[in-house]
Order: C-alpha cells, then structure tokens, then sequence
C-alpha cells in the first residue's frame, strides 16, 4: 500500500493497516514524498504484520511532468519483487500504470485538476499538468477498480477521467475510541493547510473580528517547497499539531467548522464530530451526502452567512447542544471497522475475479 505523509492520506493509509493487520493481513506501506515525521511514525501500531519502507520517490503532484517516473517504476518493482503482495493498493494513481502482475486497486483521494475546478483556478491547464492529466487516467485506466471516499468525489473522477475500470464508494473510518464526553469550551475551532485555497480558511481569518467567540486555526501556515505565507491575523493560532493534539483540543471545543470549497471526504470534520463538535460546514455536495440533517451548512463564499452560522451556534445553548449529539450519533456511521470491512471484501474479490479469468483464459488456450 502506497501512501504519504503530507496531509490525510496518512491517517487513512495508517488506520487501514492497522485494521487489516487486526485482523491477520499482512501489510507492507510504501511511503512516498516527505518521510513521514517522528511523531507521524509513532502513530503506527507495534504489529509485525506491518512493515514500512520509505522511499521519498516523488507525489505526482510534485512531479507533474513525470520526471520520476522511470525511478518509481524500478523502485517499486523491486519492493513488490521482495514482498510478493497478493493485491496492490495505491494511494495516488499513476503507479497504478506500471504494469503490476497482481490486481491493483487506485484509491482517489484528492487530485489537483478537480481541485482547480473546485477553487476556480485556471493554471493548471498546460504543461506539465496536461501529463500530469494524462497520467492520472492512465493509473485509473491500468487499475483492476478504483475507490472514492464519496459518491460526490467518484462523480468528479468520473466526469474529469472517464476511466472504464469499476468503482465503488468506500467511506473513510476511524477508530472508536473517543474519550468520555468532556466539559466544551466557548471555542470556534478549524483546522486544516491554512495557505490552502481549497480549505478556504483564510475566509474564516477575515470574520474572526466579528464572531463573539474565539476562533482557533490549527494547521500548516506555510504552502511545502514555495515558501508561500499566510498570517492568522486575529485568529488563535495554535500551529500544525500531531494528531493527539488536534484531537485533544476537538475534545474540548464547542464548535467546529470547515469553509472548504473542495473536500473529497474530510476527515477532520469526521474526527471533531466524534469528538462531540457541533458542526458549520460550507455547502459542498461531499458534505452534504455525509452530514446532511447533522450540521449547519452555509455558502463557503459568503462572510456574512459564515458569521450568521457560527452565531447561532454561539448564542443558541439547546441548538448547539443538539448538533452536537446529531455529528457524535452521525459520525458512527464512518467507524473504521466498516471500512476495514468493506476493503477486506474489496480485495478478496479482486483476487477471485483475477484468478477466474486466469483459469478462464487457460481453458480457453488448452481447447
């Protein structure tokens, strides 16, 4: 299973094998891009049906005119060669192109070109993205299926890629193992890139003067490898935190909220919702397909219907009290256990699919 350190995808990939490994599969994660950090590494279970190996071979992000390619194919033959998986789970999506002898699953987590679309940005429609384009179908082409995290982001996979392998929608999980219901501060917090465009947050800087409670940001200032900045100005500051952080201080805030213009799933709205936050989410179809009748939603681009949201919730103690249980009750739709489930089944059937038309194709050259 490939997998990186720089955003979700390493809480999801880490979680996932710690299911698996639960419940006797064995694991090898393939990092890729930045090691992950110390406290990252830390995160992952003792369990020796886990293994890891760290490659810093480039994300395709990061290398969109394909320049690494040649390296990550030889790199990762020779990990595949030494571990002998029985299905290949990729993470990203052009490794997915090259030429595994074993079913290979693509799980689309984000992608640039709809990010762009999402943030309205338009530069990324030459050189090197259209490789970078083409790059991606050619992994959602090559793999045996594809996974979405939502039906709303498999429907943009779709749309954007055209790819003709099949797809199912798989939600992201997580563990359940929320503390006690603590005693809520009068807190305002979000988290996430803050340099982001796609998380949007920068809009919640420019109202923090007029919520009535204080707003706390917990994230990434500054965007990787640009040097880019992006100052909090009145909001609380509180730094890029492990993940125990960040989940300690969901713990004790009384409100969470996510401006995102682009979220495929977003676990971090599902971690404060288990955490007991009530929720303020832009209008986004992916959050509405996962919170709808749970949270307040409103219009990511409009100042105005962010502070309407985020004071009613503020003032009003019984409609906060109430969102807060509906996100803690609905956030046990998304337990991990499911979603260990559903890919445990998911791979079963990719290797019996594979292995019926191998049997199929041998009767077939025998006659």
């Amino acid at each position: 299973m490939t997998a990186d350190a720089v955003g979700g995808v390493w809480t999801y990939a880490t979680s996932l094998a710690a299911g698996l490994a639960a419940d006797g599969w064995r694991v090898q994660l393939v990092t890729m891009g930045p090691k992950p950090s110390p406290e990252q590494l830390a995160a992952l279970p003792a369990n020796s049906l886990i293994s890891i190996v760290q490659t810093e071979l480039q994300l395709e992000w990061q290398d969109p005119a394909g320049l690494d390619i040649a390296r990550a194919r030889t790199v990762l033959a020779g990990i595949a060669a030494d571990f002998s998986p029985d299905v290949i789970h990729c993470n990203g999506y052009r490794e997915a192109s090259y030429g595994w002898r074993v079913p290979t699953l693509v799980a689309a987590h984000s992608c640039v070109q709809s990010w762009a679309r999402a943030c309205g940005v338009s530069t990324f429609d030459d050189e090197p993205w259209l490789t970078y384009r083409q790059n991606i179908g050619a992994g959602l082409g090559s793999a045996t299926a594809w996974v979405a995290p939502s039906q709303a982001f498999r429907s943009v996979i779709a749309r954007l890629y055209q790819p003709n392998k099949p797809s199912r929608v798989i939600y992201n999980g997580i563990a359940d193992d929320a503390p006690a219901r603590a005693a809520k501060r009068d807190v305002i917090l979000s988290a996430g890139r803050i340099w982001d465009r796609g998380k949007n947050l920068r809009r919640l800087i420019e109202i923090a003067d007029e919520l009535d409670w204080p707003l706390a940001l917990a994230g990434a200032l500054h965007e990787p490898f640009s040097g880019g900045k992006a100052e909090p100005a009145s909001a609380h500051y509180l730094g890029a935190l492990a993940r125990p952080a960040l989940l300690d201080e969901m713990h004790r805030a009384a409100i969470f909220v996510s401006p995102a213009r682009y979220e495929p799933f977003g676990l971090s709205v599902l971690e404060a919702a288990s955490r007991g936050c009530a929720l303020v989410l832009s209008d986004i179809p992916s959050f509405r397909e996962l919170w709808d009748g749970a949270a307040v939603f409103v219009d990511p681009e409009s100042p105005g219907a962010l502070i309407r949201g985020l004071t009613l919730l503020c003032h009003d103690d019984a409609v906060r009290s109430h969102l807060q249980h509906l996100a803690q009750e609905r956030s046990r739709r998304y337990a991990l256990t499911e979603t260990v489930r559903a890919y445990q089944d998911l791979y079963r059937s990719l290797t019996q699919t594979v292995a019926t038309a191998d049997a199929s194709h041998s009767r077939e050259m025998t006659a």
